[in-house]
């Protein structure tokens, strides 16, 4: 049986197994740690039998007005539990917590543009790609700022996709 449960401290000692995938992006420790402070609420971890972490999903809720979103930093499934629909129910949670507790406009994520198993997820989720970063990833790769809208944003506004690529210095930070 899998629960899915807030992430605690104790977890950053036992969820580096899930982070050995190669398109995993992993932080250091204290990233995670102002995650967990700032937005518990997004920050939660898929637990099977015997304790074992099974996957995580961590993120944030950020921006001003009509760019007020969710944002959805890491979310990884352990490759022996793929295929279980784990990371579809973490998503459906940060994408639930946006919406109903934060009441925000849309969630975006960034995903390699390589990561084809990934973009393929997150289109069956209802996302589309807004616009591509050019060398996003460590300078080298591209990565697709992927975008759903929630209910707040009647008219779908933030998922009309831009026309022309953008660089990394162009994207706007909370």
């Amino acid at each position: 049986m899998t629960t899915i449960r807030r992430f605690c401290c104790n977890d950053l000692l036992r969820f580096a197994s899930v982070n050995l995938d190669h398109l995993t992006e992993t932080f250091n420790m204290s990233f995670y740690m102002t995650y967990l402070a700032r937005w518990p609420d997004y920050f939660h971890v898929a637990e099977g039998p015997g304790n074992c972490i099974m996957g995580y999903i961590m993120g944030k809720v950020e921006g001003q007005g009509e760019s007020w979103h969710g944002h959805v930093t890491a979310v990884t499934v352990a490759s022996e539990y793929r295929r279980q629909q784990l990371a579809k129910k973490l998503m459906h949670l940060l994408e639930n917590i946006s919406d109903k507790i934060d009441k925000a406009y849309f969630v975006d994520l960034f995903v390699r543009a390589s990561n084809m198993p990934a973009i393929k997820m997150y289109e069956k989720l209802g996302y589309v790609i807004y616009r591509r970063v050019l060398r996003y990833y460590s300078g080298e790769e591209d990565g697709l700022d992927m975008r759903k809208a929630l209910s707040h944003d009647v008219d779908k506004k933030s998922m009309i996709p831009l026309k022309r690529p953008i660089t990394p210095n162009e994207l706007e930070y909370d």
